[in-house]
């Protein structure tokens, strides 16, 4: 019923900057928070940031003050513009969102399908 598509990933040295988009298509009613999560090798998904619609922000300590999470609700689209990246920000990225399918109160998390961020020292 959802779609999320991922975007804006790659390979970048330490110190540069990269920005991720994830739109949200598909049938709901709304969406309501959204967010990025990571998962390094060997490791479990870790979140990174989320948003809610009226814009408030959520963020691991690891990336705060070198990322920013932001959303437009017009387009149901979520973005991360990461800054200062490190060698250990490297990890598939993930996009989440909180759907309202009908009219019943209830949320259904929905996942992007990941993309890479590569950061070489």
């Amino acid at each position: 019923q959802v779609q999320l598509v991922e975007s804006g990933g790659g390979l970048v040295q330490a110190g540069g900057s990269l920005r991720l988009s994830c739109a949200a298509s598909g049938t709901f009613v709304s969406i309501n928070a959204m967010g990025w999560y990571r998962q390094a090798p060997g490791k479990q998904r870790d979140l990174v940031a989320t948003i809610t619609t009226g814009g408030n922000t959520n963020y691991a300590d690891s990336v705060k003050g070198r990322f920013t999470i932001s959303r437009d609700n017009a387009k149901n689209t979520v973005y991360l513009q990461m800054n200062s990246l490190k060698p250990e920000d490297t990890a598939v990225y993930y996009c989440s969102a909180d759907a309202r399918l009908n009219w019943r109160p209830f949320l259904t998390t929905y996942w992007g399908q990941g993309t890479q961020v590569t950061v070489s020292s």
